[in-house]
């Protein structure tokens, strides 16, 4: 070997997700807006439509039907979404702020305090035990009896379905911009993975 030469010296380097576009925390911040969306798409459709429905139909066959439907839900195909929206979108924030990228892994963390508060703890505290009582309701052959107890019922019930709505929103809205931001935001560089 001459002296003063030049010496490649081959250096290996731990990978990272610079540069990379699917990252862990972006694919799972992908399945935290899918999630937020499905519950949202669930809240909001009992909003605009289901509820103003069996608003408009005979009172019997309204509590026949809210009892069918609360009686169905309770199914593998809707508790994914409902349970696990606030994990999945936890693990996103946390995936991010590994990553450091704080601001995605901020509006993630929010997104799913948002939705635990204001989409499941507000429906299993508020929501399902309404759901319960009317379960136990047999319906009464008196057109104006079950009119009392399904306005008694109906009313009370969508003021906190509109606000789980809302609120769900929100996670979705702040879960989406999350994801933005994870577009614009180079994850750091030697952040360990």
């Amino acid at each position: 070997m001459k002296p003063n030469a030049d010496v490649l010296i081959e250096t290996r380097h731990a990978p990272t997700t610079e540069g990379r576009l699917l990252t862990p925390a972006t694919v799972t911040a992908v399945g935290g807006v899918v999630f937020a969306g499905a519950i949202f798409g669930f809240f909001y459709a009992w909003v605009c439509s289901t509820m103003w429905g069996l608003d408009q139909a005979d009172p019997r066959v309204a509590i026949e039907a809210m009892q069918a439907m609360n009686g169905s839900v309770r199914n593998a195909v809707f508790a994914p979404a409902f349970f696990l929206t606030p994990v999945v979108l936890g693990i996103a924030a946390a995936l991010c702020q590994r990553e450091g990228r704080r601001l995605s892994a901020g509006l993630l963390a929010l997104a799913a305090v948002v939705y635990l508060g204001g989409g499941l703890i507000l429906t299993m505290t508020l929501n399902v035990p309404m759901n319960e009582d009317l379960a136990r309701v047999v319906v009464p052959a008196e057109m104006d009896a079950a009119r009392q107890i399904w306005q008694d019922y109906s009313a009370s019930w969508q003021v906190y379905n509109q606000i789980r709505t809302v609120l769900s929103g929100v996670a979705l809205t702040l879960a989406a911009t999350a994801l933005v931001t994870l577009s614009r935001q180079a994850p750091r560089a030697g952040r360990r993975r």
